[in-house]
């Protein structure tokens, strides 16, 4: 009896105890907090304990959780994103360069899930999804009000296994269904190849960890081809929607002597980086065009940036996405993360990118799609299908003023120069048949640039020096 009571009251010490930590814990995170703060959470919870009690069904605790989580952070911006354990696993194997699924980049623009851009070879590819396309049912599931990663989780899953998605397409007047068969996804990042006119050409379709190491050996391979020389090169950038940062940074480093490549400014101090190219003993200047479009982005956009601000290379296209800002995975203690934005990107001449994106130094479009090319009856066409960072609901601004150029607050005024898919149009591909190739205006144009790069880069620096000085007589005008 004596030994029962002692063990007794070993127990009720030892749970009194365990209960002053955990309200010593719970006083100290409460400090820490506003009155406001606490006062919205006890609002939380008050909604918590409604609905679970109220509702017309059973709902977990974790459920509910889940969505407050992902709905909060889906309010701040369109890339920060609550992961779920099986969506974090899917994360680093994408980054390794395959997963399964359709291979599609879609967002969310007007309310509605549309497609970014199909991943080139992949099911959807070859299904003849297209850029601007919206998605209006997965299977039988409507999409009105499905967060992306719901639809992100649909549209994941086995090799082999069928899928249908519901499409309205500008200048299509009805809906149109297209089935597709799930497959493994491995992107090839760097694809490579000779021009007939003895010109180097390189595509990277998105950062991924061996992307770097892909574009060195493309290069090494145009030297061994021409006598350990590069003629010249196009690096086509064009729909890729980015993706590693230290990938970019390394792509950057191939192509500059030395000098600021990209930096970022977060509120903490370890978000405030800094990237250097390398100086080195056998560089050399050849001439290179950077193609990009509406939808490069983030990764893209810093490379073109860097090689635009420090005078390596002529960007050629159109403006592309705008997306300048960092993302942090942040895991968490039950296997699920944070994708978190914490800082925004700056290019040598501190320029934010961040709803604003690139302008190329030669504007070259794509042609047009006329009422004439589209075969149905009634039809439309859209005259800006691709999507930027600014139509995304709850994007950021960057921070400047339009027209700004100076460094942002904190930056080194020194530094020299700092900082979602092919558009095809027309109406849906009969049976997953590739549409007809059309001319690629912009590759001629950038192929017309190399052949003549003394005389346009005379034409570019004249161009510059004239806007510059109508700058000047503006402001002394102003002044």
């Amino acid at each position: 009896m004596i030994k029962r009571h002692r063990w007794s009251i070993t127990l009720a010490v030892s749970l009194v105890a365990c209960f002053l930590l955990l309200q010593e814990v719970a006083v100290r995170r409460a400090q820490a907090l506003s009155n406001d703060t606490y006062q919205e959470l006890d609002t939380f919870a008050s909604v918590l304990a409604i609905v679970q009690k109220n509702y017309v069904e059973p709902v977990t605790t974790k459920k509910l959780i889940d969505g407050a989580i992902s709905g909060m952070l889906a309010s701040l911006d369109p890339h920060s994103a609550y992961l779920t354990p099986d969506l974090y696993r899917d994360l680093e194997v994408e980054t390794r360069g395959s997963f399964g699924g359709l291979g599609i980049e879609i967002t969310i623009k007007n309310g509605a899930l549309t497609v970014v851009a199909p991943i080139e070879d992949t099911p959807a590819y070859h299904a003849g999804i297209k850029a601007g396309d919206q998605i209006i049912k997965i299977d039988d599931d409507f999409t009105k009000d499905m967060s992306l990663t719901d639809a992100v989780k649909r549209m994941r899953g086995p090799k082999g296994s069928k899928i249908k998605l519901t499409l309205h397409r500008n200048g299509v007047p009805e809906l149109f269904t297209v089935s597709l068969a799930r497959d493994v996804i491995r992107i090839q990042s760097v694809k490579a190849k000779m021009l007939p006119e003895g010109y180097g050409y390189i595509r990277v379709t998105t950062f991924q960890e061996n992307t770097g190491d892909g574009v060195e050996k493309a290069i090494d391979d145009f030297e061994s081809k021409n006598h350990g020389k590069v003629k010249g090169l196009v690096f086509d950038l064009r729909d890729n929607p980015g993706g590693l940062l230290n990938q970019a940074v390394k792509v950057s480093d191939d192509f500059l002597d030395g000098g600021l490549i990209v930096y970022t400014q977060g509120r903490e101090e370890n978000q405030q980086q800094k990237y250097f190219s390398h100086k080195k003993k056998d560089w050399v200047d050849y001439p290179m065009v950077v193609l990009v479009n509406g939808g490069s982005a983030s990764a893209s956009e810093i490379v073109a940036g860097a090689l635009q601000d420090q005078k390596r290379a002529v960007i050629l296209g159109t403006q592309t996405f705008g997306k300048g800002s960092v993302q942090t995975i942040l895991p968490l203690d039950d296997h699920s993360a944070l994708r978190l934005t914490t800082a925004r990107y700056y290019t040598p001449a501190g320029r934010s990118i961040q709803a604003v994106g690139i302008t190329p130094d030669v504007d070259v479009a794509p042609p047009k799609e006329t009422l004439a090319s589209i075969t149905q009856e009634g039809g439309e066409f859209d005259e800006n299908p691709e999507i930027h960072e600014a139509d995304l609901p709850h994007h950021f601004q960057n921070g400047q003023k339009k027209g700004d150029k100076t460094a942002a607050p904190g930056s080194e005024s020194t530094a020299p120069g700092a900082a979602p898919e092919k558009s095809n149009k027309g109406g849906p591909a009969a049976k997953g048949a590739k549409a007809k190739e059309e001319k690629d205006v912009q590759l001629d144009r950038a192929i017309d640039i190399l052949k003549h790069w003394n005389t346009f880069k005379l034409q570019l620096a004249k161009g510059e020096l004239q806007s510059a000085s109508a700058a000047e007589a503006s402001k002394s005008k102003g002044d």
